[in-house]
């Protein structure tokens, strides 16, 4: 694993805790707390100076977590893009395992890659008072706004994706290392020419994947770039690409993916055209999900070693939970080459 630079806690806003609102309303915290919790023993004007600083620094109390501190179960909100892609799927599998040993429960959310109904899942999420989040943005822009009125109210740690300079802990692949796995892998199986197919740089992983080809190609010795084609982490999306790589001959030697869905897609609509995987052109994914192997040719992946970023990630919520206000950590965990037969020469 890969621990990047931290960044300095001051450069970013914090969430809003107790403290602040005792500091804002010229109370102690004690104070504060009585009021927020309805206990009482306080002035009308105290109580009043108080929820006024609540409403104008916008902290919501997190019943949850003061909860947690206690030594009682919390809940976590995990929010995904669309849950009915494999790769998202064994992501929330680990983390609902993981955080069963952190003796947290779940709540799952479905922003079906929307930054709008994001917003709405994050809210509710805040409503219902959930310890901490962890969460794979929809985009690396315009989820920013929801993400940080949620971050004023409980930690969030990034999954997978992140928003740009937005200031919560981040666990990811390290993307970089993984193109540079695949394309070195080609280059060793006589290829020459790579084209590839990805998703589209509104989320933080399919712009860090097409950087990644871009300046990696050049540095791999015999090999040169073919077309890249943009679009989504779709079976549809894949099939599409294959069909205009087949529009535009000569065909690339391989085809590299960036995500296994789309490989799937790739290699389906090759066979169905009559053009032969790997014979033809190679293929191969990222993301190492378990439908990769039932491909026909199996199919070569990057394997994204997702429990442990699972628990790296459960592991930094707690810390936050439990009031940790270092320096930002973002942390990169290195992949695996899972080599099949769909981008091995020779093997058809």
């Amino acid at each position: 694993m890969r621990v990047m630079e931290p960044v300095a806690a001051e450069s970013f806003p914090q969430p809003v805790r107790l403290r602040d609102v005792a500091a804002a309303a010229g109370v102690s915290t004690s104070t504060a707390s009585r009021v927020l919790s309805g206990a009482g023993g306080t002035s009308s004007a105290t109580a009043a100076a108080v929820l006024a600083a609540a409403r104008r620094l916008d902290y919501r109390p997190n019943l949850i977590a003061r909860g947690l501190r206690a030594r009682s179960s919390g809940m976590a909100g995990i929010v995904v893009p669309g849950i009915g892609n494999p790769f998202f799927a064994e992501l929330v599998e680990a983390l609902e395992a993981a955080l069963r040993d952190a003796d947290l429960d779940m709540i799952l959310a479905d922003s079906r890659g929307d930054p709008a109904d994001e917003a709405r899942r994050l809210e509710a999420l805040t409503d219902r008072q959930v310890a901490g989040l962890i969460m794979i943005p929809a985009r690396h822009d315009s989820s920013a706004v929801a993400m940080r009125r949620a971050h004023r109210s409980v930690p969030i740690v990034q999954i997978d994706r992140q928003v740009d300079g937005f200031p919560a802990d981040y666990v990811g692949v390290d993307n970089a290392l993984g193109i540079r796995h695949a394309l070195e892998h080609l280059a060793g199986q006589g290829c020459r020419s790579v084209a590839f197919v990805s998703d589209e740089t509104a989320s933080s992983t399919g712009r860090s994947r097409l950087d990644a080809f871009r300046l990696t190609v050049p540095r791999v010795p015999g090999l040169v770039a073919g077309p890249v084609l943009l679009g989504s982490y779709t079976i549809e999306f894949g099939r599409k690409a294959a069909r205009e790589l087949l529009s535009s001959r000569p065909l690339p030697d391989a085809v590299l993916c960036g995500s296994d869905i789309i490989a799937l897609g790739v290699v389906r609509e090759l066979h169905h055209c009559g053009v032969g995987v790997p014979d033809a052109v190679k293929v191969t994914g990222f993301d190492g999900i378990l439908f990769s192997e039932l491909c026909e040719p199996p199919l070569t992946t990057v394997r994204q070693p997702v429990q442990t970023i699972a628990a790296e990630s459960v592991r930094l919520l707690q810390l936050r939970m439990d009031g940790d206000d270092a320096a930002v950590r973002r942390s990169e965990i290195a992949p695996s080459l899972l080599v099949r037969r769909s981008s091995l020469a020779g093997a058809g």
